[in-house]
């Protein structure tokens, strides 16, 4: 998927656990692991900003576009 979700990078960075950052963002651990494993078809803004509220940073450093190699040479 071209989309990668850096959730565990600033997680780690703060040395904040998957369960307290569900809890003060106000989804569930399970949707947060959906989140981190690249396994979501979409994120609402309202939890992008909350994500980015909870973790003081700014949504280009959870969301990372990334080209998919097609193999193809130009």
């Amino acid at each position: 998927m071209p989309i990668v979700v850096r959730i565990d990078v600033e997680l780690a960075k703060r040395k904040m656990s998957v369960g307290e950052f569900a809890e003060r963002v106000g989804i569930t651990p399970a949707n947060v692991a959906v989140l981190k494993n690249g396994r979501a078809k979409a994120v609402r803004f309202t939890t992008l900003e909350r994500m980015c509220e909870v973790l003081q940073c700014q949504p280009g450093d959870l969301l990372e576009w990334v080209p998919v190699d097609t193999g193809a040479e130009v």
